[in-house]
């Protein structure tokens, strides 16, 4: 087994940090028969207080020489009788632990000061993260917030690293404001160990490995796809050269009395990712908030830049499109990968606002997933932010569940 491919998972809602690190460590262990080569921790904000214990506890106990991980309002992982739990808002501790042959992982952390110019060659971006570009790096990104730079990093990769897959989330406190923490253990490189509050931890996966992604956004299309006509920055001025209120205050007059009190609180825009494709389905869109609109110029502004030639389309997002949307993925992830070999572990990043909220009881989506995709380790938590690619382009969403799922070359 030493030449395969291992990952491993345990979850403790031990409310003692020591018994809880100690829990995971000895399960995560001895589901392993080969040393581990990289290791995932999630740490939930009921333990906000003794973040900075966290790494020295798990060096006592785990010989690891990478280890990345940050804090969560809730954390995801396996449960000893291999079911997954999602678990909001009380005291746990997921670890992944991953045996990789023929893989080298590579660490960074990044701050928003770093980052060059959007306008900056690759070359730039390669010198940032230290990370050639050939064999082609897949990244697993752990943020701190949006004034880390998220977006234009996400950007900047995308640019240096063409054909690289990006998944990830940003670290979550325990309601507004809470304080968050990156963790980072390096022995290979200059990073030592270290707790972050600021910035970007990633690691670089090359060799033996393929990450692919499942990001669903939980939302239904409504209405028609329409032209952006005139647009400046993130204000829409006309669609299909009217006026933009106009035009959803029409839509909403269409829909249904039920449909009409959803939109109220969960209308969302989604931005067309192909240009050339004709028939847009769910599935085709990025998901953007609307920030607000302009009674009197009747323009409407959404969280993106928009341009005019770009097509958009009115979505809703309830429990029931999300569960839509998240089994559609997960059926044609499974269609398409039935000759390939089968997924090692899975991580899931989850949106603070899904989960039991939404749903109404728990562990929904991680247990849609596990119904395509079978036993599997599955590690993760509830993001202030949910990185992703979407039309071969990676983003920073909101209400979305994004899935990293590990497997083996096909040798």
């Amino acid at each position: 087994m030493a030449d395969q491919m291992q990952w491993a998972n345990a979850l403790s809602t031990h409310h003692s940090l020591e018994a809880a690190v100690a829990d995971v460590v000895q399960r995560a262990v001895s589901l392993l028969t080969a040393p581990a080569d990289l290791g995932l921790v999630f740490i939930s904000s009921a333990f906000t207080s003794e973040y900075s214990r966290l790494l020295p506890l798990l060096a006592e106990k785990l010989s690891v020489p990478v280890l990345i991980g940050c804090s969560g309002g809730g954390v995801i992982g396996t449960t000893v009788s291999g079911e997954t739990q999602e678990l909001e808002a009380e005291p746990a501790i997921s670890l992944t632990l991953a045996h990789l042959p023929g893989v080298q992982v590579q660490v960074f952390h990044v701050v928003a000061e770093e980052l060059p110019d959007l306008d900056s060659s690759p070359d730039a971006w390669l010198d940032l993260v230290g990370v050639p570009p050939y064999p082609t790096p897949q990244f697993i990104l752990l943020s701190s917030s949006f004034a880390s730079g998220i977006n234009d990093l996400l950007q900047g990769l995308d640019f240096a690293y063409p054909g690289s897959v990006i998944v990830g989330g940003q670290a979550s406190g325990g309601g507004m404001g809470g304080r968050v923490a990156l963790f980072c253990k390096d022995d290979y490189g200059d990073l030592g160990q270290s707790l972050y509050r600021e910035g970007t931890i990633g690691i670089a996966l090359t060799g033996n490995i393929i990450l692919e992604t499942i990001v669903a956004q939980g939302c239904r299309p409504i209405g028609k796809p329409l032209q952006v006509t005139k647009a400046d920055r993130n204000i829409i001025l006309e669609l299909d050269e009217q006026v933009p209120l106009i035009v959803l205050r029409d839509l909403i007059a269409s829909l249904s009395e039920q449909e009409r009190t959803l939109a109220q609180h969960s209308l969302f825009v989604g931005v067309a990712m192909d240009e050339f494709k004709l028939a847009l389905q769910q599935g085709d869109f990025l998901i953007r908030g609307i920030l607000g609109v302009d009674p009197t110029a009747g323009a409407i502004a959404i969280g993106d830049r928009v341009r005019p030639g770009q097509r958009l389309q009115f979505h809703l997002r309830d429990a029931q499109a999300s569960a839509e949307d998240l089994e559609l993925l997960l059926q044609s992830y499974q269609d398409q990968r039935n000759s390939e070999p089968s997924a090692a572990a899975a991580l899931m990043f989850a949106c603070l606002g899904r989960g039991e909220g939404l749903y109404g009881k728990p562990n929904f989506d991680s247990e849609l997933f596990r119904r395509y995709i079978k036993d599997i380790p599955v590690g993760g938590f509830f993001c202030g932010g949910e990185i992703g690619p979407v039309g071969g382009r990676t983003f920073l969403h909101a209400y979305t569940s994004a899935f990293g799922i590990c497997r083996q070359n096909q040798l």
